[in-house]
């Protein structure tokens, strides 16, 4: 998803304090993953959640081979017995969400099919509907899955500190605090948050100073 025409431009001029971490970090390369369905997207967002990127990998590697090295359907999920996802490493509440969220698809409860068609809220409404599916993890997919370039995690604790260290804040802004903060970069408040990642891999203790 690169960044629109004159979002860089408009987000220097909404907030200085953004600009410096634009300057440092330099283009925007933030690109949606097109690879894969949005199920799979979902259902490996389940799977490596409260776990090291090793650990999740390893589990979500031995949960493919269940199905031939590749991501199962909706149906093919439902009919795994636990016993099988148990041994691939899932605990039992992840496989309770990842069946809460085959059904609800199967079902067309949660239309990820249509799901594009749909705005940023509706979206967030449908995805949280699935157990184990937070507001969080639905702004992520709307960032990293469907390209939306006006999202901003507010619960985001990389975005929280990239905000308190871009404005020498004294202490790590609350959601209210990064919704208020981050109003004037409407909308591109997916790329700003980019930018306030990325500031944090940059030096971006320095960037408040």
């Amino acid at each position: 998803m690169p960044a629109p025409r004159g979002a860089l431009a408009h987000l220097r001029r909404a907030d200085p304090h953004l600009a410096r971490v634009i300057a440092r970090v330099g283009p925007c390369r933030l690109e949606a993953r097109a690879e894969g369905t949005h199920f799979e997207a979902v259902a490996r967002s389940i799977v490596f959640q409260q776990l090291s990127g090793k650990a999740a990998g390893t589990i979500h590697g031995r949960f493919h081979a269940l199905y031939g090295g590749r991501a199962p359907e909706p149906a093919e999920l439902l009919a795994t017995d636990d016993a099988r996802l148990r041994g691939a490493g899932l605990s039992r509440q992840k496989i309770g969400y990842l069946r809460d969220l085959a059904a609800r698809v199967d079902a067309g409860d949660v239309p990820l099919a249509a799901i594009e068609a749909l705005g940023d809220d509706a979206v967030i409404a449908a995805l949280t509907r699935v157990k184990g599916v937070g507001r969080w993890t639905a702004q992520m997919f709307l960032i990293f899955r469907l390209g939306r370039p006006d999202v901003l995690p507010d619960l985001d604790l990389g975005v929280q500190k990239g905000l308190m260290l871009a404005h020498g804040l004294p202490a790590m802004p609350r959601p209210a605090d990064v919704l208020r903060l981050g109003a004037p970069w409407a909308p591109y408040r997916s790329i700003a948050a980019w930018y306030l990642w990325r500031s944090l891999d940059n030096g971006g203790g320095q960037l408040g100073d």
